[in-house]
């Protein structure tokens, strides 16, 4: 029988299922497996692909939805990935004006790399930020931050949801509900017995990538992120708004290194909600 052409293979729901095949069109395109990551996605989210019909998949991504359940606020697109044997024939086009169709209205957010970005300018994504991903093995040292940060308890979660939310803009409650069983480490700062930010250390191949970072302040996130640094000895992983200059600096002060700029695009509105002030860095890229 002759192989359909790309434009007649059906767009489907993923699964848990397909979380191997995801992660082989990571490798195809050069990326890291992820399967951790992948399989957190697919579970908070939810996953669209293209099959193959000569094996795996075609292309793939995840949005994930935040705000009520029924009438998500916002959504986030990530791991937006086409095979290379299939590159440049309209795959990504076709399977992003899907996810967006199937949104119907909803405010989107993206992180895009320069490659990506031309195509979604193209579907009427907005260039409204960037962020900085570093990397590096932590060196402790500097002045006393004066901030108190614990790992976090059970009778935390409903608290950390209000923080996050008031920053974030939208409740994101199936998502930092996931984080005790994603993250290897999940930490609050506190003052006055009042939860004024936390964070997450999750792994990620070699590194442990610190996300989400909720602060009051630049002090509370630096002192999160070195609470979460002397908690592990892998290198550190994080995207940082750009607009947190002094938490930049400190970070690099501290080791770690400029790996690459993305920008943050949306789609339906001029700005993300929230407070930006207060959110230093996402859980990960892929979910806003």
């Amino acid at each position: 029988m002759p192989t359909p052409s790309l434009d007649a293979l059906p767009i489907r729901r993923l699964t848990l299922r397909d979380l191997t095949a995801c992660a082989d069109l990571s490798e195809d395109r050069g990326w890291p497996r992820e399967e951790h990551k992948w399989g957190f996605l697919l579970t908070a989210g939810r996953g669209y692909g293209i099959d193959d019909p000569q094996g795996g998949l075609v292309a793939a991504c995840v949005i994930t939805e935040y705000g009520s359940w029924g009438q998500p606020e916002l959504g986030a697109i990530g791991m937006v990935l086409v095979a290379e044997r299939h590159a440049r024939r309209g795959v990504g086009r076709r399977l992003m004006r899907h996810v967006v169709s199937a949104m119907d209205g909803t405010p989107l957010t993206l992180y895009a790399t320069e490659n990506g970005r031309p195509l979604y300018e193209e579907l009427g994504f907005k260039v409204t930020g960037r962020a900085e991903m570093l990397r590096g093995r932590f060196a402790p040292g500097g002045p006393d931050l004066g901030v108190t940060t614990r790992a976090a308890t059970a009778e935390d979660l409903p608290r950390i949801l209000r923080v996050d939310e008031e920053a974030f803009g939208a409740d994101r409650t199936p998502l930092i509900a996931r984080l005790p069983a994603f993250a290897d480490q999940l930490r609050v700062a506190e003052e006055d017995g009042r939860i004024i930010g936390y964070a997450a250390a999750w792994p990620n191949m070699d590194t442990h990538v610190v996300g989400p970072l909720i602060a009051r302040d630049t002090e509370t996130a630096q002192a999160l992120i070195a609470s979460l640094a002397a908690g592990t000895d892998r290198p550190l992983r994080t995207d940082i708004d750009v607009r947190h200059e002094e938490l930049l600096t400190w970070a690099k002060a501290r080791g770690l290194t400029s790996v690459t700029h993305n920008s943050v695009m949306t789609y339906g509105i001029t700005e993300l909600p929230g407070d930006w002030t207060r959110r230093f860095a996402p859980l990960t890229v892929a979910a806003g």
